[in-house]
């Protein structure tokens, strides 16, 4: 089963996101559960949790169906001590909100290098800092979500995934969201199916689709290979529709989170109902 939703809002408590979502027919959806520009929020309340619980399962949203998104202050890979802790402190305060809300899977952003210190150094420290905090917590899969590559933020090529997957301890607790848009800035073609496959059979060799546990289904507003990090509306960018297409009628891609972070948020449920239009009646799953 495809489930398609989008980075809805949850503005007023992270109770109203899931009905944000239902709003837009969304059966997936991803939310801040904190503001995502400030480093300390104020706690959940037991009110919000139990609304966001009970909303999410008035409209019938299971957590595998929900994709959270950590603060984007967050560098896991940070090379000076004192910042990097900062980092590690507040991506465990990120992930006991998904504990105490009941989610699975925290999404987050790998780190950067900031040009101190050497890609595989910077590597190494964001897969310690997950193992740090894994063992801080239960239940929650930290998804590392691929990068365009601008500035000197990491992930932007599958090899980085897989160094960092190779270093966590637990590996039940380690998990990849793929975005088109970053995907496609980084430098992998995904404009027609042929090339669709090659990019993601290149990913089962290095990576592994048994650790994909969301995407973000996004248009670039910038050309292949520009490492620049610019969403746009689907089929109004330089990727097209042929990727959505090719996704939508995989199987490989049934059952995990799949999120617009797209521009235009007045036009999501038309995105939701173009995607799934996409799904063949023979689809498997």
């Amino acid at each position: 089963m495809k489930l398609i939703g989008a980075h809805v809002s949850a503005s007023g408590g992270v109770e109203n996101a899931p009905l944000n979502a239902a709003t837009i027919g969304a059966n997936a959806f991803a939310l801040f559960t904190k503001n995502q520009r400030q480093w300390v929020s104020k706690p959940l309340t037991s009110e919000s949790i139990d609304a966001f619980k009970k909303n999410c399962s008035d409209h019938g949203f299971e957590p595998g169906q929900i994709l959270p998104h950590d603060s984007y202050l967050i560098n896991l890979g940070h090379p000076e001590a004192e910042k990097l802790e900062k980092s590690r402190e507040a991506f465990l305060d990120e992930m006991q909100r998904c504990e105490q809300l009941g989610l699975d899977r925290l999404n987050f952003h790998p780190g950067s290098h900031l040009k101190q210190v050497s890609e595989s150094e910077c590597l190494t420290t964001i897969a310690e800092s997950l193992n740090v905090t894994l063992n801080k917590t239960k239940g929650v899969i930290a998804v590392i979500e691929n990068t365009a590559g601008q500035g000197s933020n990491l992930g932007y090529r599958f090899e980085h995934l897989a160094e960092i997957i190779d270093q966590v301890e637990d590996k039940s607790r380690v998990g990849v969201c793929l975005d088109t848009c970053h995907s496609f800035a980084a430098g992998y073609d995904l404009r027609t199916a042929e090339w669709c496959e090659a990019v993601f059979t290149e990913f089962e060799n290095i990576v592994g689709f048994e650790y994909l546990q969301g995407m973000h289904l996004n248009d670039s507003k910038k050309e292949l290979g520009s490492r620049v990090d610019r969403h746009h509306s689907l089929g109004k960018g330089e990727l097209g529709l042929e990727v959505f297409r090719y996704i939508m009628d995989d199987a490989r891609f049934d059952d995990i989170p799949m999120i617009l972070e797209t521009i235009d948020d007045a036009i999501w449920e038309e995105e939701i109902k173009l995607l799934q239009s996409f799904i063949s009646d023979g689809e498997n799953g």
